[in-house]
């Protein structure tokens, strides 16, 4: 009796055919290494300890700048960093709105320009509190207050630093923008309770 050479005994099915052969996959472009991240960081870290290091290394002059209208500089710092904060709340809305997050709020063509417009002169406004605190008062320790809104001074700039060379950089990890974002406006926050919301409750609420 002749056997069939493709004939399989025992009854059982035929064995699947291979697989076709696949070449190897290409590494994903979407979603590089955590590398890249640390150049806005380094460019952060260095921001921060450039200013804490001058704060620190010069000498006090007392005062920085003067608004007419205003009692004294430490007044005109005050209301100028009250003024942040609230732009930065609307940043922070904005933001929300832009997500999703935000119930009864929808976003419009317009929420963007706010948001970006909002943050800009947010920064804009901080820049004169900056100069007063690092060339007028420098980088001071004598109080735990005093330290934590040096420490938070250069920290918030290092931070908007390394967000503003993000915005630059495609395929972000969706989360984030929105976590150094937060990150900024906490920080920003701080600053606020550290000084101006100090000088209110010592001097009153007062130009």
């Amino acid at each position: 009796m002749s056997v069939d050479p493709n004939a399989h005994s025992g009854g059982y099915p035929p064995p699947p055919p291979p697989p076709p052969s696949q070449p190897p996959s290409e590494p994903e472009l979407a979603g590089p290494g955590a590398t890249r991240f640390l150049v806005p960081a380094l460019v952060g870290a260095a921001v921060a300890v450039v200013l804490g290091v001058y704060g620190r290394v010069h000498t006090p002059a007392a005062t920085a700048f003067n608004l007419a209208g205003f009692s004294s500089p430490s007044a005109v710092k005050a209301w100028l960093a009250t003024v942040a904060l609230a732009l930065a709340l609307v940043q922070l809305v904005s933001a929300l709105t832009m997500y999703d997050q935000m119930p009864g709020l929808r976003a419009g063509s317009w929420t963007p320009v706010l948001h970006r417009w909002s943050g800009r002169v947010a920064f804009l406004v901080t820049v004169p509190v900056a100069v007063h605190c690092l060339y007028a008062l420098g980088y001071q320790t004598d109080t735990p207050r005093a330290l934590w809104h040096s420490l938070l001074g250069c920290f918030f700039f290092g931070a908007f630093s390394a967000k503003m060379l993000l915005l630059r950089m495609e395929r972000l990890p969706g989360w984030l923008l929105p976590v150094v974002g937060g990150v900024v406006f906490v920080v920003l926050t701080m600053l606020w309770l550290t000084s101006a919301l100090w000088f209110f409750r010592t001097f009153g609420v007062t130009a």
